[in-house]
């Protein structure tokens, strides 16, 4: 069972989700906030396994929402959710902390499958600024910290091929990749998937 909690300023909003939700037996909410003071106050009794969180709300915004929960509670899984479809919005929550970013039109299928990833561990994200993310994807000079040869995997991770596959997209041995993928979790001092990205993005490499 996944524990999932809502906070959004927006009523129509929380009904809307938490009807979509009800739907999946797998889940279970455990609590709908129309505030960030009013959800701050509940973790402090109990956290969820993942959180969808509203980005622009009064008083305390999603961004800064984001950077309290992740210290304070790092294993809480959080998914960004917006009515602003716009790159730089979405590098900021996942430098805060969060896995996952989504518009809140999204379908009812994406969004179970999204809490599904991200309460993994993994990284969920909105498909087309999934799209402008991995196009970022370039080299930043001398200040660069990986190899063009690590970007170019890095940016395949990114587009969850398996290493099998970015070997053969790359025409390179599964060692050579799998070599490569580890120097990239040592350089940018990343456990897995999802840190890769997230460093990435605060280095400045994405």
């Amino acid at each position: 069972m996944i524990k999932v909690a809502i906070v959004d300023d927006q009523v129509i909003i929380l009904n809307g989700l938490q009807k979509i939700l009800a739907d999946a037996n797998h889940i279970h909410i455990t609590g709908l906030f129309h505030d960030g003071d009013d959800l701050l106050l509940a973790l402090e009794k109990e956290q969820p396994d993942v959180l969808l969180l509203d980005i622009q709300m009064p008083h305390k915004s999603g961004l800064e929402l984001a950077t309290i929960i992740s210290k304070k509670y790092p294993e809480i899984k959080m998914i960004a959710l917006t009515n602003v479809d716009v790159l730089t919005q979405m590098k900021q929550m996942l430098q805060k902390g969060c896995l996952g970013y989504l518009l809140k039109d999204v379908s009812p299928g994406i969004l179970i499958k999204a809490i599904e990833t991200v309460y993994g561990g993994e990284q969920f994200l909105n498909e087309e600024l999934k799209k402008q993310l991995l196009n970022s994807l370039s080299g930043h000079g001398e200040k660069q910290l990986i190899t063009r040869r690590e970007k170019e995997i890095l940016k395949l991770i990114l587009e969850e091929n398996t290493n099998q596959q970015i070997a053969d997209k790359l025409f390179l041995s599964l060692r050579t990749v799998e070599n490569h993928r580890n120097n990239l979790l040592q350089k940018l001092n990343a456990k897995n998937t999802a840190g890769l990205v997230r460093i990435a993005l605060q280095e400045g490499l994405v």
